[in-house]
């Protein structure tokens, strides 16, 4: 029986989960304005495993997020999936951000483009198929009335990075799902499990998030 850790904080959303056998048994998790990572983080996984009954030591891996996302959040989720793992010596799982926003809804036809704040008018996006496998390479674009005029059919629009071009992102073939706004510990499970029949892990003593872009110091 696997026991995963998830930790998600690459957005707003400051979310961790416990799964088995792929399975989320729990999840807590808080979306704050202001960041409330470096508060909530260690006191969810301390509850979430005395709530369950199990200890640190029950624990088979740890799942992060890897990003794109806050600079400052990714930072802090890897930054205490790492010691963790190093700590129990178990393995670490990377996974995929977009991937986790694309996973939350089911589609029937065209793409999902999961869409993470990057401030102004500027996103981190990929494409993904109903299957949500990734089709396209994540990136940071600027969104304007003429993005995506390439694709012909259905764009599910998912994530904070979506509200923002309600009005510019006009045509019928756009849908949003507003419902949709964070990526979540939730989502990682059925993904960190296949990772770890896999033996898919990353190096915890040289794993580093996937910001994407520079960190800018702003005021």
């Amino acid at each position: 029986m696997s026991i995963i850790l998830n930790i998600e904080t690459a957005t707003k959303n400051c979310s961790v989960a416990l799964a088995k056998e792929g399975n989320t048994i729990a999840c807590k998790e808080i979306a704050e304005q202001n960041f409330s990572h470096a508060e909530k983080l260690h006191v969810f996984i301390e509850e979430l495993l005395g709530e369950n009954n199990l200890k640190f030591s029950d624990l088979n891996a740890i799942a992060v997020s890897q990003g794109p996302g806050s600079y400052t959040g990714l930072r802090i989720g890897v930054s205490s999936a790492k010691g963790f793992c190093y700590a129990m010596n178990i393995p670490l799982i990377a996974i995929d951000t977009l991937q986790l926003l694309a996973k939350q809804i089911q589609i029937e036809d065209g793409i999902i483009i999961p869409m993470i704040d990057a401030r102004r008018m500027e996103v981190f996006s990929a494409f993904y198929d109903k299957n949500h496998h990734q089709i396209r390479a994540t990136q940071a674009e600027i969104i304007d009335e003429n993005s995506y005029q390439e694709i012909s059919e259905k764009i599910h629009l998912v994530g904070d990075g979506t509200e923002k071009f309600k009005n510019t992102l006009t045509h019928e073939k756009f849908v949003f799902h507003s419902n949709v706004t964070f990526p979540s510990a939730k989502e990682m499970s059925e993904l960190s499990f296949e990772k770890y029949k896999k033996s898919d892990f990353v190096d915890v003593a040289y794993f580093e998030p996937y910001y994407l872009k520079d960190f800018v110091l702003t005021k």
